[in-house]
């Protein structure tokens, strides 16, 4: 499975992480909500179970995400400064619609 993070999303990521309630968590990435060819996903801190993989990304963040879902395969965790301060989760090779954190 595959996991991108833009470099605002890296900075914004790492800083929850160093947060006290963090502590020996890791972020999932998860589906809120199916619509036939596409999904809907949220970001929440957790730590792994059985039917988890945990992706390695080019940013030094790994990411939760369970082996059972193919929709989370090749998401695409973005942070945005304008027009709004917010995080944004897609999956290009599943559609495109967002779900903004």
């Amino acid at each position: 499975m595959k996991v991108k993070i833009n470099r605002n999303a890296t900075k914004f990521l790492k800083s929850e992480l160093e947060k006290e309630n963090a502590q020996g968590k890791m972020f999932r990435v998860f589906v809120t909500e199916m619509h036939g060819n596409h999904a809907h996903y949220d970001l929440m801190l957790d730590t792994p179970n059985e039917h988890d993989e945990i992706v390695k990304t080019d940013k030094e963040i790994d990411i939760l995400l369970d082996k059972r879902e193919e929709f989370l395969d090749g998401v695409w965790i973005q942070y945005f400064h304008f027009p709004k301060e917010e995080l944004i989760i897609t999956n290009p090779s599943k559609g495109y619609p967002t779900h903004n954190h």
